[in-house]
């Protein structure tokens, strides 16, 4: 592979095959002259980071410069093209800055450094957020837009902070990780509330069915917080590092490791699936590279100071300023709290060891008020040496052993692993009257497929639930489930009434969700019976065959019977055609028997606010089965396309075994349906709402 690498590079280092491998139809992205498109759609020095940090990491566990010189080559070209006085133009995504500081630390050359920190000084003021533009980057404070391009913008930045000392920098990055840490990380450690623009949202704007998540975002907060780390020496990274990687991260790919999920919800209807392969397979790529460098996260050296940032079983080799360390450590985690590590010095030497006391272990899930536990640990963290409990001082959240190791020295560590009842902060709008259920790192959600009627979005799990923990051999490869008592909510046939049921539940790790087919999954359950979701009475709608055209997704959200906030709610599930624009359309409802209809209404999903693509449609209609042809009804109601509302349309009842709502699409643009119910025609008798589809 790096011989056919080198051959597609051109003579003065450009390397772009994009461009060059069909030069007289290129990719829109990739038309005109080089470097054309690099502050717009272009690629070119975003693949270029990623070429560097593979030739980087190639070079180090080789020892051989055969990707190194071509990553070099390269690199020469794009110093010489861009800088002050020549080509000032940045990135519009990100990652050749991480790129060229794995070139430094690799090489030493200061132009690498020096270039990175030019692509990053030259961002902003009057840009777009999307792509992190709408300031310089040290008067940020807050992480917006793109959440993959910022994420490894901050990670480029904490590399320029960490090797250059610059304050500007170091505080700049301390504040937007802030803001993250306490307004903008759900509690799986992804990052991305908005489907639109893959983005992050404004603070506290976590919403669950439409989280986003990216897969390639987590890996990037993994990236950020391990470089956080370095330049701080504070455990709350790793704490964050975590997090992300033992849930939002792992998630993103199934335990056969050939199916994947790009966005990563917290909440689902069955919507959403783990794929083969994505049109953007950025995500699975990422996986690939990233899980092979999971032991860079387990330890880090300074000086005389040894860091376990990580407990994974292993055995390590680690180079001390007073001679070589070799370690192995032999654990269950994260499905046991037990930790033993054998530490072997090639001679007897003194040094510090700094064992990490995870933050989710001393009664703070994440280092903010964002998220809290219900519960108090009732168990104390354990640290032995040779089997002899020891006191320890602790520092940045780190248990310090200062003492002079000898060959057969044993550490042993024990955390305790109680489930806990996680409370979001109650700015967390999405989140009011729910908790969540997280033992040791791992967080969990509720899957129909291990609960008794097959359904888990109408469970209440009251706060005060007793919870028990057991490993399931034979389920999903091995897994600690969480078990206890929930309620589960319906509504009687009349819809005026919640019937309650006790019946046992099961949680699951919320990576492993998604393993057996798409399903129903919920992380943060309702304690509050007023955020519960009672599963609806039958309706008409509800007991009919649905169909659409162009085989959208989604079909049963348009008689699930959960009546949104507004156009653009995210909350529950939505139909929409994207990406057909202009195009008309239809939905279908077919009766079990023929029956009276007069009345039907509907709300429109319209995401304008986000930039979306889905608005309400130019024009619609309603036809009804007329034996074998389609009649519009008759009404003197108008077709209203108002949106945040349920428009009626009344019309001279007819019979029927099939309706149909016809669209018209605006040109550019798509649309969707949120819900749309329908009314029989009663001849002799009123009826309240409440028994209303």
């Amino acid at each position: 592979l790096i011989y056919l690498i080198g051959l597609a590079q051109e003579d003065d280092g450009y390397l772009y095959t994009n461009r060059t491998i069909d030069p007289e139809n290129p990719h829109d992205w990739a038309k005109g002259e080089r470097w054309e498109h690099t502050h717009e759609l272009s690629h070119e020095l975003y693949n270029m980071g990623h070429l560097y940090e593979a030739a980087t990491a190639h070079y180090i566990a080789t020892g051989k410069r055969t990707l190194l010189d071509i990553a070099i080559k390269s690199a020469d070209l794009i110093n010489k093209d861009f800088g002050p006085g020549k080509i000032e133009l940045v990135p519009g995504h990100q990652v050749i800055e991480m790129g060229l500081a794995k070139l430094y630390r690799v090489t030493g050359e200061e132009k690498y450094i020096k270039l990175a920190k030019f692509f990053l000084d030259k961002r902003g003021p009057d840009g777009p957020e999307y792509s992190q533009v709408h300031k310089k980057v040290i008067d940020q404070d807050e992480a917006v837009g793109h959440a993959v391009r910022a994420n490894y913008m901050y990670a480029g930045m904490a590399d320029i902070a960490a090797l250059t000392g610059d304050q500007y920098y170091i505080n700049a990055i301390n504040k937007i990780w802030e803001n993250v840490a306490s307004k903008k990380l759900y509690i799986t450690g992804g990052v991305g509330a908005s489907g639109s623009g893959e983005a992050y949202g404004e603070n506290y704007f976590l919403p669950n069915m439409s989280a986003y998540c990216e897969t390639c975002a987590a890996i990037a907060n993994v990236y950020w917080n391990h470089r956080l780390f370095m330049l701080h020496g504070d455990s709350k990274y790793i704490d964050v590092l975590e997090r992300t990687l033992y849930n939002g991260v792992i998630s993103g790919v199934s335990l056969t490791g050939d199916h994947f999920f790009y966005p990563n919800p917290l909440e689902s209807q069955g919507q959403h699936s783990r794929q083969e392969w994505f049109g953007c397979a950025c995500c699975p790529s990422n996986i690939t590279r990233f899980l092979p460098s999971v032991p860079n996260y387990v330890y880090a050296q300074d000086k005389d100071k040894l860091y376990i940032n990580l407990f994974i079983q292993n055995s390590a080799s680690i180079q001390m300023d007073e001679g070589n360390v070799n370690l192995s450590q032999t654990t269950n985690y994260p499905w046991e709290g037990k930790v033993d590590i054998d530490i072997d010095p090639d001679e007897k030497m003194k040094f510090e060891i700094r064992i990490r006391i995870p933050g989710w272990a001393k009664d703070s899930p994440v280092p903010s008020n964002l998220y809290t536990f219900m519960n108090d640990q009732t168990e104390d963290i354990q640290i032995k040496i040779n089997g002899k409990r020891i006191k320890y001082m602790e520092d940045k959240g780190y248990a310090v052993l200062n003492r002079n190791w000898k060959k057969g020295d044993i550490i042993s560590i024990y955390i305790p692993m109680s489930v806990r009842k996680v409370l979001a902060n109650e700015n967390v709008k999405d989140n009011l009257g729910r908790l969540a259920l997280q033992r040791g790192p791992i967080v969990y959600c509720l899957e129909d497929k291990d609960n008794s009627d097959g359904n888990v979005l109408n469970l209440l799990v009251e706060k005060d639930v007793v919870t028990e923990s057991i490993f399931q051999n034979d389920l999903l490869n091995g897994v600690q489930v969480i078990t206890g008592i929930a309620q589960s909510l319906k509504r009687s046939e009349t819809g005026d009434e919640i019937i309650k049921e006790e019946q046992d539940f099961t949680a699951i790790p919320y990576y492993s969700w998604a393993n057996r087919g798409s399903s129903d999954m919920m992380v943060w359950i309702p304690f509050d019976e007023d955020y519960g979701r009672p599963l609806a009475a039958q309706t008409i709608a509800s007991a009919s065959t649905t169909s659409v055209s162009n085989n959208v997704r989604n079909i049963q959200a348009l008689s699930d019977q959960y009546d949104p906030l507004n156009s653009d709610d995210h909350s529950n599930m939505f139909l929409h055609w994207w990406p057909r624009f202009g195009t008309t359309e239809w939905v279908k409802y077919e009766f079990q028997e023929k029956i009276e209809v007069s009345e039907v209404e509907v709300y429109w999903f319209d995401d304008e606010p986000r930039g979306g693509g889905c608005r309400i449609p130019k024009s619609w209609k309603l036809l009804y089965l007329d034996g074998t042809k389609w009649k519009e009804v008759e009404s003197s109601d108008p077709y209203s396309t108002d949106k945040d509302k349920f428009v009626k349309l009344g019309f001279t009842a007819v019979k029927t075994t099939a309706i149909k709502l016809e669209l018209k699409l605006q040109e550019g643009v798509s649309a969707g349906l949120h819900e749309w119910k329908v009314d029989i025609f009663y001849r002799w008798c009123w009826i309240p709402d409440t028994r209303r589809d």
